[in-house]
């Protein structure tokens, strides 16, 4: 895998080169068929996630139904609360298109620890500043449909068309 990928990535943005070659030497490439899953919602966890190839839908189920809550690209990362929190997956991700990613486990990053703190902690540091992003997006996204739903419970507008 081409190392400059990685480089690219928010998570891993600002490692100096040694680390960069370490994480893609270390993580283990995943391949996933179209429609297939990465994982699903409630697995337990314990890695995260670099799409090298491929689209991806994040999703969640409510009932009988499956939720689309976004897509990601290549370069982008999924999974990456696992390396934090130590719960089960929140969602599912599954393969739009045939995917490749680097599998990048809580092992390794322990093993990163051990050879070097400050590049361990600068990964911590961007996981911590990603999904902080991420919240923040989830955040508006929650305000807006608040704002929505208040507007129609209080006739401000309706759903009717004429």
């Amino acid at each position: 895998m081409d190392s400059t990928l990685l480089e690219r990535t928010p998570i891993y943005g600002g490692l100096n080169r040694q680390t960069v070659d370490y994480i893609v030497t270390h993580a283990a490439t995943i391949a996933v068929p179209a429609r297939g899953y990465f994982f699903h919602e409630g697995d337990a966890a314990d890695a995260m996630y670099v799409l090298t190839a491929g689209r991806v839908a994040v999703t969640r189920r409510y009932q009988s139904a499956e939720y689309i809550l976004a897509f990601l690209h290549e370069g982008d990362c999924f999974g990456e609360m696992a390396l934090l929190d130590f719960s089960n997956r929140s969602a599912s991700v599954r393969a739009e298109t045939d995917c490749t990613a680097l599998r990048i486990d809580l092992g390794m990053l322990q093993d990163l620890y051990r050879i070097d703190h400050e590049q361990y902690t600068l990964i911590q540091m961007n996981l911590g500043r990603e999904i902080s992003r991420r919240l923040r997006e989830a955040d508006q996204t929650s305000f807006e449909q608040a704002i929505l739903t208040h507007r129609f419970i209080h006739g401000e507008f309706s759903l009717r068309t004429t």
